[in-house]
């Protein structure tokens, strides 16, 4: 009979009661079972997809929730770089002592920072006529070189004229829209214009573009323009006053323990509203997304899975003859099923294991591929019009690379144990009759 030796090594060690579970003989005959001969040659192949299925399945999980992870970090860092933690409004009455508010609130212990800003709508024009929607925000100039994520992205120009009271900040995305460049001039509209007997006129004035940042995000980058806090209250018929303070804090996540304090250096009614609640929406979507996915992905794993079963259950009715001369030689039923086991179980952890060496690869050098199939197919793969980031994110997370090894793993494990149960329960005495 096949695997001559194996019978010779266990005639030596003594099967029976004396072999220790999961010991060199039932390792040595499990890895017999999984090298391939010429007439297990199908069964070795079912063998491979398994390996491949899980493979892939588990490196895709983790490139996938890697990707998710750099989306929703990216988009939060973006999203908070240039908006308040914490947004400040009125209740009372309008914040004409914002500067001293302003100053309260940043003496707060965990308060980074705290901006008084006038924001309102607009529709903006270049000098060859074409519109497009944007929010003004006013800030003061000393504020905004605190902005970093404004003030350190400066594609053209500079920040002297906006200093001066007298320039515009305005996106890179709006910029190449109305084809302006740093130097030119930009033609604000607003619909609170002045009032006339006649009715409200829109105010229309027009501003020098000072500089042209990037922020990364495109949302942002074609719809956003900066002015003077002075300007922007004459702008918009606020002088003296600004409609929101906001506080940025040093850490996002500590906000419920620091909104009694700067409720308290208020001194008067205020109300707040914190960046989880104006974009739970968003984020609530973020999470649900990654849930579904992650449930989606799996059944890649399980699919791997059920082919193990298939697999081993075709290499037991194979190895029939081989399981009863093991059990006639004194193998326990139990080592029979750790033999076929550890057959099952081997193909499980070596394709986790280069999933996650192929995951963790690609993660690595996600965004040299996807520049790589930019190239070979001639499109724009990733486009950041569509997906408001400027290059493809990827921020892996041990948790739940650990998650999706253990879960791998546990499916792998699980669907070894019938197939081995089957070859533990084989009756020798039948199987080797009709051998």
């Amino acid at each position: 009979m096949a695997d001559a030796a194996v019978d010779q090594r266990g005639s030596k060690s003594g099967l029976g009661p004396a072999v220790r579970p999961f010991s060199a003989f039932e390792r040595l005959v499990a890895w017999r079972y999984l090298r391939a001969r010429r007439k297990e040659a199908f069964i070795s192949v079912i063998a491979g997809f398994s390996f491949v299925g899980i493979m892939l399945g588990v490196a895709t999980l983790i490139i996938v929730m890697a990707v998710m992870n750099g989306f929703r970090t990216e988009l939060i860092s973006r999203i908070l770089g240039i908006n308040g933690h914490m947004i400040v409004q009125p209740v009372d009455g309008p914040f004409t002592d914002y500067a001293a508010l302003t100053d309260r609130f940043a003496a707060v212990p965990g308060i980074r920072m705290a901006l008084p800003l006038v924001e309102g709508q607009t529709l903006a024009s270049g000098q060859a006529g074409a519109g497009t929607g944007a929010l003004v925000r006013g800030i003061r100039a000393e504020d905004l070189t605190k902005l970093k994520t404004v003030s350190d992205n400066i594609k053209s120009g500079d920040l002297v004229g906006f200093a001066s009271g007298q320039g515009v900040l305005i996106g890179s995305r709006m910029a190449e829209q109305l084809g302006l460049r740093a130097g030119d001039t930009i033609t604000l509209i607003s619909p609170e214009g002045d009032v006339t007997p006649m009715g409200i006129n829109p105010r229309v004035k027009s501003y020098t573009v000072s500089g042209i940042f990037e922020i990364g995000m495109s949302e942002y980058d074609a719809a956003i323009i900066y002015m003077p806090l002075e300007e922007a209250q004459l702008y918009f018929n606020a002088e003296g006053l600004v409609q929101s303070i906001e506080l940025f804090a040093n850490n996002p996540d500590d906000i419920d323990n620091l909104r009694p304090k700067v409720e308290e250096a208020a001194g008067r009614q205020i109300a707040i509203t914190d960046w989880r609640q104006r974009n739970q929406t968003f984020f609530s979507a973020l999470q649900v997304e990654r849930n579904v996915m992650f449930m989606i992905l799996t059944l890649i794993v399980l699919v791997a899975a059920l082919n193990i079963i298939s697999g081993l259950i075709m290499l037991v009715k194979d190895k029939g003859s081989d399981i009863a001369i093991l059990r006639t030689m004194g193998a326990t039923s139990g080592a029979i099923m750790r033999i076929f086991f550890m057959t099952g179980a081997a193909i499980g952890i070596v394709g986790t294991i280069a999933g996650v060496l192929l995951g963790v690869v690609v993660c690595i050098n996600i965004e040299s591929i996807r520049q790589f199939f930019s190239w070979v197919t001639g499109t724009v793969l990733f486009n950041p019009q569509l997906y408001f980031l400027s290059q493809l994110p990827a921020e892996m997370s041990l948790g739940e690379t650990v998650s999706v090894v253990v879960m791998a793993l546990a499916l792998s494990f699980l669907a070894t144990i019938f197939p081995a149960w089957r070859a533990s329960r084989l009756d020798p005495v039948q199987a080797l009759r009709y051998e």
